[in-house]
């Protein structure tokens, strides 16, 4: 089974709303500052979207995973 372009999407912009909110909750215990933790969270929201999409797209290509790698043997 291929994986589509509008699946890899939703996944990486379901998963960037939930790793940035955490960077964005993180940032504010750390620094105490709203406007820090909130330009961080957005920066970090865009930047690792892109990047995991196109992460995503990369597993595609490779068969790892993707049914028979190796000859089945009968017992």
């Amino acid at each position: 089974m291929q994986e589509s372009h509008t699946r890899s999407l939703v996944k990486a912009v379901s998963w960037r709303v939930t790793a940035s909110i955490t960077t964005t909750l993180i940032t504010y215990l750390v620094t105490g500052s709203m406007k820090s933790a909130f330009s961080i969270g957005a920066f970090d929201f865009f930047i690792k979207f892109a990047l995991y999409y196109l992460h995503e797209r990369v597993w595609v290509k490779i068969p790892l995973g993707q049914g028979e790698l190796l000859p089945e043997y009968e017992i």
